[in-house]
This record gives structure tokens, C-alpha cells and sequence, in this order.
């Protein structure tokens, strides 16, 4: 079995991410999938605002909501400017049969992704 690299659980949180989008009605502008490249999505949708989405995998299913909160307000200066707001989606990924293995290619996982914190409205 071949566990997951860094940039394979990457793709997954954004593909669970991404779901979760469309099916709230978003369009995306724009999509970077490259791991620590800064937002993941830009969003559109009608009458709204521009939104940047950054998703983070992690491994840690009860803290998969934290962020690094200075490199957060430095994103958050970047989006004034661009008069977006900033979505933060952690997502936790752990093995579906032991959190203290990896996730592996191909095997059942568990997923903690249940809503958007809302950094910058």
C-alpha cells in the first residue's frame, strides 16, 4: 500500500473543497491546486463579492481548522486590496482503519470538513 504524498492529500482536500462549492452555487475563476500557492479558488457568483478560498489537509481530524494567523493578516491585506473576502477550508484526512496510519492510496478515509470559517467578510 502506498500512502498519500503531501501534494496527493493536497488535491483531495481541494476536490472535497470544491464539492462543496459548486454545490453552494459558485463559479471558479481561477483554481491552484500547487501546494502553499495562495488562494486555492476564486470564486464568483452574481451580485457578490469576490471570494479567495484557502485550503489546508491536514492530518489532525480535531484541529483541522487552524491556521497560521500571521501569515493569515498579511492574506488578509491582500485580498482588501483586491475588495475579496477570505474563506479558510482545514480539512482533516485520516485512515479510515487507524488515524495513527496514513491515509493510502485506494483505502477508505475519514473525512473533517464541515463548514467554511469566514477570515475576512
Amino acid at each position: 500500500m502506498t500512502p498519500l504524498s503531501a501534494q496527493e492529500l493536497h488535491n483531495l482536500a481541494m476536490n472535497i473543497v470544491g464539492e462543496k462549492l459548486q454545490k453552494m452555487g459558485y463559479e471558479f475563476v481561477a483554481i491552484n491546486s500547487k501546494l502553499k500557492k495562495h488562494p486555492q479558488f476564486v470564486l464568483y457568483k452574481k451580485n457578490e463579492p469576490t471570494i479567495f478560498v484557502l485550503v489546508k489537509a491536514t492530518t489532525n481530524l480535531q484541529e483541522n481548522q487552524s491556521f497560521d494567523t500571521i501569515w493569515m493578516e498579511t492574506f488578509k491585506e491582500h485580498a482588501k486590496k483586491q475588495n475579496a473576502h477570505v474563506w479558510f477550508a482545514g480539512v482533516g484526512l485520516a485512515n479510515a482503519e487507524s488515524v495513527d496510519m496514513p491515509v493510502f492510496k485506494d483505502n477508505p478515509y475519514y473525512v473533517a470538513f464541515d463548514d467554511f470559517v469566514k477570515v475576512l467578510e
